[in-house]
């Protein structure tokens, strides 16, 4: 027989409540009372589950409803030490999975430990049919009503850290929205609430999740960020919001085509798109540049092409209209134009596009233009145009200390490198002589 494993993890949380072991069974034995359950445990079982004694499903629920009271948070399954029944619904697992990965996300001392962690091309992902409507059987908390007022503080935190996002990189503002995620958003979707109510704080929920997945990508901790979107689709599917749903598909698309994962990006794209069927043109020109993307990198020329030229259409169709949290304008279009001429081989072509793509910018998305101006930069040098590529990249290093991005760290980091064979040059000299005085000494490689 196996020996039993001592439960650290529920240790931890008792002792975080101050309890003593006859306290908590007396907390738990409420709890059942309350859900029709009757339980009668004393110190001795309390001791028991510490030493390793798995307690039955139900009774798991108390324990951690008992704790979460008690703590004045949601405790869940993995938190605690104790396994998911196999009877609990998927819903419910997904709300227990979003509190499990924020936290994780929100925690300094687990961050190594998120990088471990890497892109799975075999990653499941949940179809619209499989996720449609499955919260229906999460259990609500009956103390807690949440109204419209709720749904709109969340859609409007998400908004403030998409901003913070833009401007100054996902470094800081993702573990603030994984914070928010766990000791806010968790409990309102547990909550009690009217049918459009609950479908609208989930739909905000999803949101939420798919930026906090888009700037673990930007940090280049793409497991995580898979994690991330999984759940954003799961709670799309739940709240039936086909533009979150499909959104997300096509960021992870994104995420697969940046890793030169073609086949796979071109499978989440087609996803994407086969999933919004009545997607309006601006919708329809970020889904289709996407595809255009991903089939250049696979070298399919010709649907390449054809998706680009209904990415253009599609965006000339396009209403003028406010920006929007996921917004595509003309500048992401440049930008895929110009990734879809670069796989094809027109490196010329490409460099043209992503010069107009940086001029129709707005400038709000500082990390987006370093990043960007970077990638630019590595283009004009492959043509030869060193002096341009020095350029290109000052006007990146103008940027880059005011953001916190892995990403701007890489083509800085790339720059480095593709610098050193040229420090003859004046101008080159000068632009590697500047860059050691702004970037961090790790980068200087």
């Amino acid at each position: 027989m196996a020996k039993r494993e001592p439960n650290v993890a529920l240790g931890r949380l008792l002792a975080e409540s101050r309890w003593t072991h006859r306290q908590f069974a007396r907390a738990v034995n409420r709890i059942g009372t309350e859900t029709g359950t009757p339980l009668r445990y004393d110190d001795s079982a309390v001791s028991h589950w510490l030493g390793g004694t798995v307690p039955r499903g139900a009774v798991r629920a108390c324990i951690l409803e008992a704790l979460s009271r008690r703590l004045g948070r949601p405790v869940t399954h993995a938190e605690a030490g104790l396994p998911v029944p196999r009877d609990r619904s998927s819903a419910a697992d997904t709300v227990e999975g979003v509190i499990d990965l924020g936290r994780l996300d929100m925690d300094p001392s687990r961050r190594s430990v998120l990088g471990v962690g890497l892109f799975s091309v075999a990653v499941t992902i949940p179809g619209w049919p499989d996720v449609v409507g499955r919260a229906e059987a999460v259990q609500s908390d009956r103390t807690t009503r949440i109204g419209m007022t709720e749904v709109d503080m969340v859609i409007a935190m998400t908004e403030r850290v998409s901003e913070l996002d833009d401007e100054f990189g996902g470094r800081h503002a993702r573990p603030m929205a994984a914070s928010f995620m766990v000791n806010t958003v968790a409990s309102y979707l547990r909550a009690d609430a009217p049918e459009d109510v609950r479908k609208a704080m989930l739909s905000a929920a999803s949101d939420l999740l798919y930026l906090t997945g888009y700037m673990a990508v930007d940090e280049g901790l793409h497991g995580l960020a898979q994690r991330y979107y999984v759940k954003a689709l799961e709670l799309a599917g739940a709240a039936e919001d086909h533009l979150t749903y499909c959104t997300t598909l096509r960021g992870m698309s994104v995420q697969a085509v940046d890793l030169r994962h073609g086949a796979k990006a071109m499978e989440l794209a087609d996803a994407a798109s086969a999933a919004s069927p009545q997607a309006g043109p601006r919708m329809r020109a970020f889904l289709a540049g996407q595809q255009a993307h991903a089939a250049a990198q696979t070298g399919d020329r010709t649907g390449a092409l054809r998706y680009i030229r209904e990415a253009e259409a599609a965006m000339d169709r396009a209403e003028s209209r406010g920006k929007a949290f996921g917004s595509y304008d003309p500048s992401s279009l440049n930008y895929h134009v110009s990734q879809v001429r670069y796989e094809l081989g027109d490196k010329a072509g490409a460099v043209e596009a992503m010069q107009q793509a940086d001029r129709l910018r707005p400038s709000v998305y500082q990390r987006t233009r370093v990043h960007r101006r970077g990638l630019l930069a590595e283009r004009q040098l492959e043509l030869g145009h060193l002096e341009a590529a020095c350029a290109t990249w000052h006007q990146a290093l103008d940027d880059y200390p005011k953001v916190q991005s892995g990403r701007a760290d890489d083509r800085v980091k790339a720059m480095f490198g593709l610098l050193r064979p040229h420090l003859k040059n004046a101008p080159a000299r000068d632009l590697y002589d500047r860059a050691r005085t702004i970037a961090p000494p790790s980068l200087v490689t």
